[in-house]
């Protein structure tokens, strides 16, 4: 595996209070080899009969509101409208004949649901989807419409301890981030920006569990180490600032952020070292931040997101001082599965 080495470390900052209920938690190079190029080449070549090759596009409105250049990737676009079937993909793909025969299991409420789901369909394989009750109906319709067994249980942790069980039984367990097949999927994302953007200069890039994170920051910095990785979290989710800022792992008691998609309570092992590694910082903006981001994009670029996704334009509002008008910056719009129910209950909020 070729190692993914930074040319030079980061300097530590402190987490400073912001005036809106967010923070910057900055840290400095962790050492550690996790994440290789070759293993996001080989993701890359594997998923690419499954996956779209979504664009990165230059957004007029936005560079001339940050005085700079502003790109748009754009994953809203992709399959099942997230990031997300990228690393099914290459996990499923990864698998044996025998593992692919037991079929696969996966625990989630969101996009990685339906992502998992698609990507058993598409290659024959027998899944198994486990969901809290309460999961939005858009996510359970869709995960179903992908020919998935569904099954629900009343609390996430109810779902996850059933997991063990698919397991023990033969099924294989797809992790939604903290899975090195998946991150490296995840990471493909950092290829494309950097072949269409080649003088990119910053991206901009959500955290949940943080594989999608990770995997873009390992492939960047390998091709391009120069270039800026800032992570965004949202106030009430933020389980990787909060794990940054005390030097290990934190698991959060509760997710309260409405940003569905981010709310992992414990980011992943791998993840959380990559993090380390390889972020400048994590910019963590409150939900009403997000939103009218979120409606920014949807007048001005004319795209419909997810607050999950949105957060990145309220962070690179936060970020904007460490752009110039030479920058290249590019916002990775991971994903755009928000119900009209949601949307419209959300019409009033922060704008």
């Amino acid at each position: 595996m070729l190692a993914v080495t930074p040319t030079e470390p980061f300097v530590p900052v402190n987490i400073m209070d912001e005036p809106s209920g967010g923070m910057n938690v900055g840290f400095a190079d962790a050492g550690r080899d996790i994440i290789g190029l070759d293993d996001v080449f080989a993701a890359a070549n594997r998923i690419a009969p499954y996956v779209k090759r979504t664009p990165t596009l230059i957004d007029t409105f936005l560079s001339g509101r940050f005085g700079t250049n502003l790109y748009l990737k754009h994953e809203e676009l992709q399959r099942t409208s997230a990031f997300k079937v990228r690393g099914a993909f290459n996990k499923l793909l990864s698998l044996s004949a025998a593992e692919r025969k037991g079929g696969v299991v996966a625990v989630s409420a969101g996009n990685h649901a339906q992502a998992v789901a698609y990507a058993a369909k598409m290659l024959g394989l027998k899944a198994v989807i486990l969901m809290p009750e309460g999961t939005p109906s858009n996510y359970l319709k869709k995960t179903e419409s992908y020919g998935a067994e569904v099954r629900l249980f009343p609390t996430i942790t109810d779902a996850f301890a059933a997991a063990s069980e698919y397991e023990a039984a033969g099924y294989v367990y797809v992790h939604p981030f903290d899975d090195a097949e998946v991150i490296a999927g995840q990471g493909t994302i950092g290829l494309e920006i950097a072949e269409d953007v080649p003088e990119v200069t910053d991206v901009v890039v959500s955290i949940g569990g943080g594989g999608l994170c990770g995997g873009v920051a390992a492939a960047l910095k390998a091709v391009k180490p120069s270039v800026k990785v800032w992570g965004v979290e949202t106030s009430g989710a933020e389980s990787m600032a909060v794990s940054l800022a005390a030097g290990h792992i934190v698991e959060l008691e509760k997710v309260t952020s409405i940003a569905r998609t981010l709310g992992a309570p414990r980011v992943g092992d791998l993840n959380y070292a990559l993090a380390e590694r390889y972020l400048n910082s994590v910019t963590v903006v409150n939900d009403n931040e997000a939103v009218r981001e979120m409606f920014c994009l949807l007048e001005n670029a004319k795209v419909l997101t997810e607050p999950a996704t949105a957060c990145t334009l309220a962070a690179a509002e936060r970020l904007k001082d460490n752009f110039g008008p030479d920058s290249h910056v590019v916002l990775i719009l991971c994903g755009g599965n928000i119900g009209l129910e949601e949307l419209f209950g959300l019409g009033g909020n922060g704008r």
